[in-house]
């Protein structure tokens, strides 16, 4: 299977149809979709005509998918994924990263490896100029991820969303890294 990205224990490869009982293992997994929906489990259908079509999505701007499977290096199990998608299709100035992982990988360090990865990846590879990241403001642990990955805040917003879920009066973030940070955190 083609590989997009390894790490020291990560590979990140394209999405395929045959992940659709990891996707549908982690997206019915509460505490893991707490933050995102409150919780709520998908169905088998919403994860084969909804998740995996745009996980599966190709995008012009980089000339790769913007999502990737992320698998542990030397088992080869399922983690979960990473985002790493350009939000204009014409180009990768500005890219999203974002991850979502079964709480077996929590505490573990792989969000910030596979981000850093990214990050890197786009800068040197990719044409990237400026990498940005959003979560609640409640999320705590995903705003460490970004913050270990070189990540500052920016600032907070607030979303209007449908369905309010616990947490979501408190707002969401905003963490970014430019080209021109991440290069002088490189010089020694």
């Amino acid at each position: 299977m083609q590989t997009f990205l390894e790490t020291e224990r990560l590979v990140l490869r394209p999405f395929t149809d045959a992940d659709a009982d990891h996707l549908f293992a982690l997206d019915n997994d509460p505490d893991v979709m707490h933050i995102i929906n409150g919780g709520k489990p998908a169905s088998r259908e919403a994860i084969r005509t909804r998740t995996l079509p745009h996980l599966l999505r190709d995008y012009a701007g980089l000339g790769t998918r913007g999502y990737w499977a992320a698998e542990e290096r030397t088992t080869g199990a399922f983690l979960g994924w990473f985002e790493f998608r350009p939000l204009d299709d014409l180009g990768p100035a500005v890219v999203e990263l974002g991850y979502r992982l079964n709480r077996t990988a929590w505490g573990r360090g792989y969000a910030t490896e596979g981000s850093r990865a990214l990050i890197d990846k786009g800068f040197t590879d990719l044409g990237v100029e400026r990498v940005t990241a959003n979560t609640m403001a409640v999320n705590d642990r995903s705003r460490r991820v970004m913050e270990k990955s070189g990540l500052t805040f920016l600032r907070n917003f607030t979303g209007d969303w449908p369905d309010p879920i616990e947490g979501s009066e408190h707002g969401e973030v905003e963490y970014e890294i430019t080209r021109s940070d991440w290069e002088s955190r490189r010089q020694p």
